[in-house]
């Protein structure tokens, strides 16, 4: 096979903790081809004098504080690869992710996005489960708003060039709505292998408290969607679904944050919407996951430690 140049962007923001790990779990593939651009965004932590201990390595470079969507997407502008990825200063490649990404790519010319099973780990890098990623399915990643690919995507340089960047106006979900918009293009193909790990930790966005603005986004990022040309006519027609479960994401992270007055008025919106959602048993999950997901990692954290 011959080698296709990756290229993979780390934003890092005041996670020194955790970077080291990151940058080597990708300098250690066993692909031959990697570029691996770190960009520190503006951080106030240790983060530049770890990365000249990796001068010669990769490129690094610092900057004012910009964002991750915007630091992401200035990484891939100065990318030279063929096949793109992101990795949060905080996670993990595991051995053989690039290569099996690149792989599924050469062997799906149709494929523009590739994700793979991970793991969850605790900020000592101990396993805390493996996330069995879902089968790819346009309509439940709009329509359900399932998310499936997580740490360990890669995409088609071709495909950034068609969609565009991240949005820039989204913090906490624009991972989320570009797979919308690249999910437009062609197919995503998930490789059942757990290939890399999600860290979760006190200051992750999916563990912290989330802004009253960010927890809105999932409406955002529908209403959005729908406004775009190219959207198949059987998922348009499940508009008053897929909004309904927007509201019901949202209302999540607003319950999660303490905000639950918030959190009810948009279970009603939902209710109104598309009145069987609210019947359903993800409705509990969600309520459960709000209420208990962070006080339940802590209580396994606290149980490795002992």
């Amino acid at each position: 096979m011959a080698t296709r140049t990756v290229s993979i962007v780390i934003p890092a923001y005041n996670h020194a903790d955790f970077l080291a790990e990151a940058i080597d779990s990708v300098l250690t593939q066993d692909y031959p081809d990697i570029e691996l651009i770190v960009l520190d965004d503006g951080s106030t932590d240790g983060t530049r004098s770890l990365l000249e201990r990796y001068s010669g390595r990769l490129y690094w470079e610092t900057q004012s504080n910009m964002g991750q969507s915007a630091t992401l997407n200035k990484g891939w502008g100065k990318a030279r690869g063929v096949i793109f990825g992101k990795l949060s200063a905080d996670d993990v490649l595991y051995p053989g992710c690039v290569r099996a990404a690149v792989e599924t790519f050469e062997a799906r010319p149709e494929t523009v996005v590739t994700y793979c099973d991970f793991k969850l780990i605790d900020p000592r890098s101990r396993s805390i489960r493996t996330v069995q990623a879902p089968e790819f399915d346009y309509r439940e990643m709009v329509v359900g708003f399932v998310c499936a690919p997580g740490p360990g995507a890669f995409f088609r340089r071709s495909a950034f060039e068609s969609a565009g960047g991240w949005d820039l106006s989204l913090r906490q979900m624009p991972d989320h709505e570009y797979w919308l918009r690249l999910g437009l293009l062609g197919e995503f193909k998930r490789i059942p292998r757990t290939l890399a790990a999600f860290r979760v930790h006190e200051n992750s966005l999916t563990f912290a408290a989330t802004p009253e603005r960010s927890a809105e986004e999932p409406i955002r990022i529908l209403q959005k969607y729908f406004s775009l040309g190219g959207v198949p006519d059987t998922i348009r027609g499940e508009q008053p679904k897929a909004i309904s479960n927007a509201f019901l994401v949202s209302a999540q992270l607003h319950l999660r944050s303490g905000r639950y007055a918030t959190a009810f008025r948009h279970l009603r919106s939902a209710a109104a919407l598309f009145p069987a959602n609210v019947f359903r048993l993800l409705l509990l999950r969600r309520i459960a996951n709000a209420l208990f997901n962070r006080m339940g990692h802590r209580l396994l954290w606290l149980l490795k430690r002992s």
